[in-house]
């Protein structure tokens, strides 16, 4: 038997290999950690013989997630989504809750059984469905709103669930007046402090905030979330519930952003462990021996609930590829559906053998969740014929703005940056085409004169309406890396000679856009830090053209097309021994360099590199040193002027 000190260790050690591997394979975290507790769980290694004093611990992770869940609870959002959520989110778990208890009285099961399973079955992965949306850039598309929705609902699902699965275990004489009691608490309690906590919450955090205190702050946010959590459970109810509204009531004061990041690490971690006491009641050998049925469940829960999602999706009036794309990306289970077992197995509402096979099916089901959404395009091309229309008529939608277009610039994304970038566009007079899928800002801003249309630039199809063949540039406005890399990857393929400029969010991330093809990568934190620099210096008195010179100095060792230019008649008054500039070398037959590579050239001898190599009207950026120059080739180079009428020697004459 372990003592505590080694359970914990133990716990830590296999979750930080298991989560790591399931990192780098790209799969959810919440998989690795079920793992963990099957592996050390009483059923297999059985280094762990009881969960019972971490299942404690971990109660508090179930806590924080809906701690969470009301933070993000919203209102005004739910207003603004109410057909979604309160339509399609509604239909959806309903249905799943009534086709699964009429199948589990079918095969036998009880109906406090089958409510429950349905309940756990009804619900979605937001985790994963999120991220893979955001990656994806889909969160704006008509799919991509109809799972949030759908997401939301089932968040909101969860709380009354919590408040019905303990009152379903008391006898069947007890259970209306049960019912009724827990509903009645739960209204008073939702009254209370709904009523009389928001201005008291308000007061309350601005008092703790004007301390000026971290370490005060965060006592206070674990305070407020445990305290109403044992409120809760002190009339009656679920742990859950109070944390939710917790939630809620901070969610309306102005330091939500701020507790949403104290309280992340505290709920991260002891939601790993929940997770891993979940994996703790996996018995993989009855898994095994009942693997039919784990297999037919994990069946019947991809087919039922797609079918449900498709048919209400389209009863609520969503095209054939929308719903058809809705019911796939939905139809797998989620992290919730073991918060609902984890109280299952509790109040004991469902026999063990169904326990054990709808932990595996969730399992699998989350595990396929990925490889739906991957192949969801094709499934629905294959078997909506109107999605070819669509898809046409997209496309046709794309090429009828950019045919008229020579030499323009494609904007990947027409969202606050991207807009801005086009304003600045149209006062140089250069054309541009912008690919968005916000239908709302698509109509609006087209509405307004703006040359956007919707489309998605990660399709090969798209960016070749969109005239890539006839592009001078490529910019991806958003800051997804992922899809920006399955951007460039299209774009290169098409055109592996257009410079493509991709925005970042920060510089963690820059090595690897470089790598997949950019130009240029534009860092926002670094952007944002040298203006704040330059007007805080120009406030204190530093002469203006200083704080220009030094903007310009700083960019220059950053962005390698930025660094230098070419000078003109118009550029009299510049100091031109001290300015680094560009200069283009024609490469005539019989010059000297023809058949010679850059690094024969020993151009850094003079401080002068090559900033791009031009031949046969392609620009190739940053050459390697092997590149061998040809005749005919048009040589930029870079660097002080008395190093530039050397190189040029060089180039021409030899040395």
């Amino acid at each position: 038997m372990l003592n505590t000190l080694e359970l914990v260790l133990l716990l830590l050690a296999a979750s930080v290999v298991m989560v790591a591997l399931f990192r780098s394979l790209n799969l959810p975290p919440v998989l690795g950690y079920l793992l963990v507790g099957a592996v050390v769980g009483p059923h297999a290694l059985g280094l762990v013989p009881s969960s019972e004093g971490a299942s404690h611990l971990a109660e508090f992770g179930v806590v924080f997630l809906m701690f969470s869940i009301g933070l993000e609870f919203s209102l005004p959002r739910l207003f603004a989504m109410k057909r979604i959520v309160f339509g399609l989110g509604a239909l959806q778990v309903a249905a799943c809750m009534l086709l699964t208890m009429l199948i589990g009285r079918l095969f036998g099961f009880g109906w406090t059984a089958s409510f429950a399973l349905g309940g756990t079955l009804a619900m979605s992965s937001t985790a994963i469905l999120s991220k893979l949306l955001t990656d994806r850039l889909e969160l704006d598309s008509r799919h991509g709103r109809e799972t949030i929705g759908v997401l939301l609902f089932q968040d909101i699902a969860v709380v009354p669930l919590l408040i019905l699965l303990p009152a379903l275990s008391r006898p069947p004489e007890e259970l209306a007046f049960t019912l009724g009691l827990a509903a009645v608490k739960a209204v008073v309690l939702l009254a209370l402090v709904l009523v009389f906590g928001q201005r008291l919450m308000h007061w309350w955090f601005t008092v703790v905030a004007k301390r000026r205190s971290g370490e005060l702050f965060m006592l206070n946010v674990l305070l407020i979330t445990l305290g109403l959590a044992w409120l809760s459970e002190l009339v009656g109810l679920s742990l859950a519930l109070g944390a939710f509204l917790a939630g809620m009531l901070i969610s309306e004061t102005e330091y939500r952003y701020q507790v949403e990041e104290d309280i992340k690490p505290f709920r991260d971690v002891l939601l790993g462990l929940f997770f891993v006491t979940v994996g703790m009641f996996l018995d993989v050998i009855a898994i095994v021996h009942n693997l039919p049925a784990v297999i037919g469940l994990v069946i019947a829960l991809l087919v039922f609930k797609f079918g449900i999602v498709f048919m209400a999706s389209k009863a609520l009036g969503s095209p054939p590829g929308t719903a058809m794309r809705s019911g796939l990306w939905l139809c797998a289970g989620g992290e919730f559906g073991f918060v609902l077992l984890s109280e299952i197995a509790g109040e004991n509402l469902m026999p063990a053998g169904l326990l054990q096979t709808t932990v595996a099916a969730l399992v699998l089901s989350m595990l396929a969740a990925p490889l739906i959404v991957q192949i969801s395009d094709k499934l629905v091309l294959r078997f909506v014929a109107s999605e070819w229309l669509m898809r046409s008529m997209e496309l046709t939608r794309v090429a009828a703005q950019s045919l008229n277009n020579d030499k323009h610039i494609i904007v990947c994304g027409y969202g606050r940056s991207g807009q801005y970038m086009a304003r600045f566009m149209e006062q140089e007079n250069v054309s541009y085409v912008a690919l968005d899928l916000d239908p709302d800002r698509v109509r609006e801003a087209g509405a307004a004169g703006d040359t956007v249309v919707y489309g998605d630039a990660a399709r090969r199809e798209t960016l070749m309406a969109a005239g890539i063949m006839r592009a001078s540039a490529l910019v991806i406005s958003f800051s997804e890396v992922e899809a920006a890399l399955r951007v460039m990857h299209h774009a290169h393929a098409l055109r592996p000679d257009l410079p493509v400029v991709v925005r970042a969010t920060d510089e963690s991330n820059m090595d690897k856009l470089s790598l997949g093809g950019a130009a240029e990568v534009v860092p926002e934190a670094f952007e944002g830090s040298i203006m704040l620099a330059s007007h805080a210096l120009a406030l204190v008195g530093v002469p203006l053209n200083r704080v220009v010179r030094r903007i310009r100095d700083i960019r220059n060792q950053r962005y390698g097309l930025m660094r230098g230019f070419f000078h003109g008649a118009t550029d009299v008054g510049e100091p031109d021994s001290s300015l680094v500039r560009l200069h283009s070398v024609s490469v005539p037959p019989g010059a000297a360099s023809v058949g010679m590579t850059l690094v024969d050239l020993h151009l850094d001898e003079i401080s002068v590199s090559v900033s791009a190599v031009r031949r046969r009207g392609i620009r190739g950026l940053s050459p390697s040193p092997d590149t061998r120059i040809l005749e005919g080739d048009v040589v930029v180079l870079l660097g002080l002027p008395a190093g530039l009428e050397l190189a040029e020697q060089r180039l021409l004459k030899g040395a």
